[in-house]
């Protein structure tokens, strides 16, 4: 199976614990609409190649902590699009979960997922590696420089920008590429660094296409950044400094990459994302 149909198997089967006849339908409606269609499901991607990379056969506690890693995710999103923070209309092309199922459903969605991915996770084998792979992404998520530290820096009168994208971005795909690395029974400690600059590249490209790319192809409206007075890196840096940046932190990232059996595949995903992530006026062919 490839690394797609597994994330999105796994996480059809973590909303499956979600269902049932005594659930209130809307709020059935409103998490897997939160869910399916996906983005690109980057992070759990992550995890997932990472995992193959150390073990060609990861076990099941890789697919896993992919879902959960997806799920914290789209959890993230629900709140943050919710009137007190974004207020965004549309996600992924459509609107958004509190546009379509209104404020309430849209809280309470997000805190389902939130435990979805803990329970999805629970049960996950082998029992020895789930501890140490829980606290992982566990981290990435509360915390001092979790993704939720990441939300309330928007709430600070003075940003910090280097904080500000360790923990709302860089924090998951460090979680993502070191859970996956624990998952398949490696030493996850140098993954985090791979995963810290996967993320600040992510985010400058994002900030990137939040200036320049289209909003029919990202799914989402653009100038949002300097609407809501958000940190930006172009507006930081000016565009040329933000993509040398971003080449710079590929670089870094593809250095990053531990000794595994699987590391010349790994650099060829890392390549290939850097170039799918620039809006398509920048993209240049994947070395």
């Amino acid at each position: 199976m490839d690394t797609t149909a597994m994330i999105e198997r796994a996480l059809a089967q973590a909303l499956e614990q979600a269902r049932g006849s005594e659930a209130p339908p809307i709020l059935n409606q409103a998490l897997r609409y939160a869910v399916f269609p996906g983005g690109a499901r980057i992070r759990p991607r992550l995890c997932l190649v990472v995992a193959r990379a150390c073990e060609p056969e990861p076990p099941p506690l890789a697919a896993a902590a992919a879902a959960a890693i997806e799920l914290l995710h789209c959890a993230s999103l629900v709140h943050d699009d919710l009137p007190c923070f974004d207020d965004a209309a549309v996600r992924r092309g459509r609107p958004s979960v509190h546009r379509a199922y209104g404020e309430r459903i849209a809280v309470l969605v997000g805190d389902a997922l939130i435990v979805l991915a803990l329970q999805t996770l629970a049960c996950a084998r082998p029992a020895a590696r789930l501890s140490r792979t829980l606290g992982i992404i566990g981290r990435a998520v509360a915390g001092p420089c979790g993704i939720v530290a990441g939300q309330a820096w928007e709430c600070e009168s003075e940003i910090d920008l280097a904080s500000y994208q360790r923990a709302k971005t860089g924090a998951l795909f460090a979680a993502a590429a070191a859970a996956g690395a624990c998952a398949a029974g490696a030493d996850d400690a140098g993954w985090f660094t791979l995963g810290e600059r996967l993320g600040e590249a992510y985010q400058i490209a994002d900030d990137i296409r939040d200036v320049l790319g289209d909003s029919g192809d990202i799914g989402k409206p653009t100038g949002r950044d300097r609407v809501l007075g958000r940190p930006n890196a172009v507006h930081r840096l000016g565009l040329q400094s933000a993509i040398e940046r971003l080449e710079v932190l590929v670089a870094a990232s593809l250095d990053a990459v531990p000794d595994c059996i699987g590391a010349a595949e790994l650099k060829t995903h890392i390549r290939a994302e850097a170039h799918r992530l620039l809006p398509r006026a920048l993209a240049r062919p994947a070395a």
